[in-house]
């Protein structure tokens, strides 16, 4: 026979577990974003070449070099920033597509889009001196002093070494949950700024764990009325000796030099 009195002894039990159950579950919920905010104003317009479609872009020793995409028209360029004129070119084979570049030393390394191919050029000649291999698709390559740092599209960064471009690690970024289409990347004083394809804002990521420990709002900073849809905000740069900070977009006739202002 059922002892009541039991049942009630499992009753009380479960008024004091259940509550202790629930309070854990919603601690343990998925946090809210905790990146930090910015916009943007801009200190310096600088002109751009409305025929490259940016890929890659770092300051470096004084000058933009920059990495061009599209089939036929891809290239590897030294940049004047003042004048925008491109002082030094390097077109690719038309069955390349340029992705992203990084200056590694001495040396200048070149991703392509889908061919798996990448492309390690002297600095100062742009003779090339080797190429490699990679799996996955190129998009964006930055360099943080011991390993190259790419992306691929997804949200994945991959660390390669830059000797033998053999991947070394890789990390997934996330902050509520994956974020994707990381595009151009750029090494800014241990993090990770990343372009995300198509849209007007860039995610500051911490490379240890994938963390995005901010967002940069760029809306607006290009006026995009009239303008072919693919040709969207890609390029960061980063002059370490200035700490400026500068952006553009594919075919885009400028080039900004930025402040972050943090957002409400």
């Amino acid at each position: 026979m059922v002892s009541w009195r039991k049942i009630g002894v499992v009753i009380v039990a479960l008024m004091i577990v259940l509550p202790a159950i629930l309070l854990v579950f919603v601690n343990n919920k998925p946090a809210n974003s905790t990146a930090l905010h910015y916009t943007y104003s801009v200190v310096n317009v600088y002109p751009h070449d409305t025929n490259a479609f940016t890929e890659g872009l770092v300051f470096d020793g004084g000058f933009l070099y920059e990495s061009t995409g599209l089939y036929g028209n891809s290239s590897l360029r030294r940049v004047d920033l003042e004048t925008g004129g491109v002082l030094q070119l390097l077109s690719l084979q038309p069955q390349y597509f340029g992705e992203g570049i990084a200056v590694v030393g001495d040396k200048i390394v070149q991703l392509t889009w889908q061919s798996h191919k990448g492309f390690v050029y002297d600095r100062a000649s742009f003779g090339l001196l080797q190429e490699f291999q990679y799996p996955t698709e190129g998009w964006g390559l930055t360099y943080d002093g011991k390993r190259l740092i790419m992306s691929d599209g997804t949200a994945n960064l991959y660390f390669l070494d830059p000797v033998t471009f053999q991947r070394i690690g890789q990390v997934a970024v996330h902050d509520t949950g994956p974020v994707t289409e990381l595009n151009e990347l750029e090494y800014i004083n241990g993090t990770v700024y990343a372009n995300i394809w198509k849209e007007e804002k860039i995610a500051v990521i911490n490379p240890q764990n994938g963390q995005v420990t901010a967002w940069i709002d760029l809306t607006g900073i290009q006026d995009l009325k009239n303008q072919d849809p693919n040709n969207v905000l890609n390029g960061i740069a980063h002059d370490a000796n200035g700490d400026r900070l500068f952006v553009t977009g594919k075919m885009w006739p400028h080039i900004f030099e930025i402040k972050l202002i943090p957002s409400a």
